[in-house]
């Protein structure tokens, strides 16, 4: 999503293969949980192993916060993405001058498949990159053109880029600055339909002037579909109706899903046992218009304090300060002092933890914290401050999991057949952890599809989770993804 905007801000595979897989895990259990494959995943079912397995129990927080979008909040993905995308090309074409022959074209199949979460794009040379934990480009297009291995090697000397060896040993340090607008990853449902726009721009210009010979032509196509975004989603834009909030408001049960009773009230047994907080990217007016909708009028109840217009991920690592809210807008008067049961905005992780400590009388707090945003909600908290994580990544739903007939509506945009599974990477014939299937490992506590999946577990019953050297897969809970069962 956008720095600095209210909206939560900043796969499909080869159907065939893996229902022979799932095929498998129904008529062939016994065989699949033999001791090689549970050695591979420790997940041997005697009591010695459940006894050294890493475990996680929500009873072990002091302090549970939650995001909203994508989180307790859901979408209906596909049309957002459609909504989403036809504003973004529409500015382009009468703002930006860009073509209209190429923009608004309607997103078809193959453009649903091109996008995916967590994508990087190469914004000088017009592409658009899959990398490894250890920043191998191993999947690469040009615009909307798939590139070989040959062709990534000749821009991408050994397959490398500096830029991209920076994102993977610090996300952060991409995040503003110069290398901002060398740089750009695509990290949820309101940026993935982004990478259209910009490989139709990329192939635009190369039909008018040619495409590059040596891949030293530098684009210039990023900064206006920054432009862009920032109109989609500007959180001045509510009272307007500009963007994207115009459309949502006058049909929430297009784009909104609601929250189901039963999560409504896990969330209601959680604040009974923990001090539990809101933490979104979304300005107070649109965040309280969603909430209602998804979670009932009396939201503001669920949680000990609500905390909007987060900037994340610099919530947690910078002292920004917060702001008075008064009928779901920011003042510029800075709070003095956080209050039980009110709204504030923006602000910081070290005056919120105070609080907590003030209306709990504990010092030494363990804080979780739950989100969708691998960069923002998962690797930063865990990175930068003491919080355990718990992921929310619908992929592991779209994609399958191993033993589970779970399915999601969304899964023609989640899935890709063109860039694989979000979970891991295919090189030749061996698969290993995408990038983003490190983070989840390493920086995560546990990863499910949806709340819906744990909310009828007792707080304190143990969940098997992923460890500390981010090795195991145990943390895929209710059950580890497909495309990972082939690893």
């Amino acid at each position: 999503m956008i720095k600095n905007l209210p909206v939560h801000h900043c796969i499909r595979l080869h159907m065939h293969r893996y229902c022979l897989v799932h095929i498998r895990a129904i008529h062939k259990t016994k065989a699949l949980i033999s001791p090689v494959f549970s050695s591979r995943y420790n997940l041997t079912f005697n009591s010695s192993a459940k006894s050294i397995m890493d475990t996680f129990k929500f009873t072990d927080y002091d302090i549970i916060g939650f995001d909203l979008d994508n989180t307790l909040l859901r979408y209906n993905i596909m049309n957002l993405v459609h909504m989403e995308y036809k504003i973004l090309a529409t500015y382009l074409v009468e703002e930006r001058g860009y073509s209209r022959e190429h923009l608004l074209k309607p997103l078809t199949d193959d453009d649903l498949d091109f996008m995916q979460k967590g994508l990087l794009l190469d914004c000088e040379k017009g592409n658009v990159l899959r990398i490894s934990p250890d920043g191998i480009i191993h999947r690469a297009c040009h615009g909307t053109h798939l590139l070989n291995i040959n062709q990534i090697k000749e821009i991408y000397p050994e397959q490398r880029w500096t830029v991209t060896d920076m994102f993977c040993r610090d996300m952060v340090a991409t995040w503003n600055g110069p290398l901002s607008l060398k740089i750009r990853s695509l990290l949820d449902n309101f940026d993935i339909m982004s990478v259209v726009a910009f490989a139709r721009a990329v192939d635009a210009f190369d039909e008018k002037h040619g495409s590059p010979r040596d891949y030293s032509f530098e684009y210039n196509i990023w900064p206006d579909i920054l432009s862009g975004l920032v109109y989609l989603y500007s959180r001045e834009h509510f009272q307007s109706d500009k963007g994207i909030f115009g459309i949502i408001k006058r049909h929430p049960e297009k784009y909104l899903r609601k929250c189901n009773s039963d999560t409504i009230s896990w969330l209601k047994e959680v604040k009974k046992k923990s001090a539990t907080f809101l933490l979104t990217g979304s300005n107070a007016d649109f965040a309280n218009f969603t909430a209602s909708y998804s979670l009932g009028k009396d939201w503001r109840s669920l949680f000990d304090i609500v905390v909007c217009f987060a900037k994340k991920p610099g919530f947690f690592i910078y002292n920004r300060p917060f702001f008075d809210v008064v009928n779901n807008n920011e003042t510029n008067i800075e709070t003095q002092k956080l209050e039980r049961g009110e709204i504030y905005s923006q602000g910081n992780w070290n005056k919120l933890l105070e609080f907590f400590i003030h209306i709990t009388g504990k010092a030494n707090q363990r804080c979780l914290y739950v989100g969708d945003s691998l960069l923002q909600d998962i690797y930063v908290p865990s990175a930068f401050t003491r919080f355990d994580t718990l992921a929310i990544t619908e992929e592991q739903m779209s994609e399958g999991m191993l033993h589970h007939a779970l399915t999601h509506p969304d899964e023609k945009i989640l899935n890709s057949k063109l860039w694989g599974s979000f979970f891991c990477l295919k090189d030749s014939t061996v698969y290993v952890d995408s990038l983003w299937g490190h983070i989840l490992k390493k920086h995560a506590k546990l990863c499910i599809p949806d709340l819906s999946v744990v909310v009828k577990r007792p707080l304190e019953e143990p969940i098997p989770c992923f460890d500390k050297d981010g090795k195991s897969y145990h943390g895929y809970y209710p059950a580890i993804p497909l495309s990972i069962s082939a690893l």
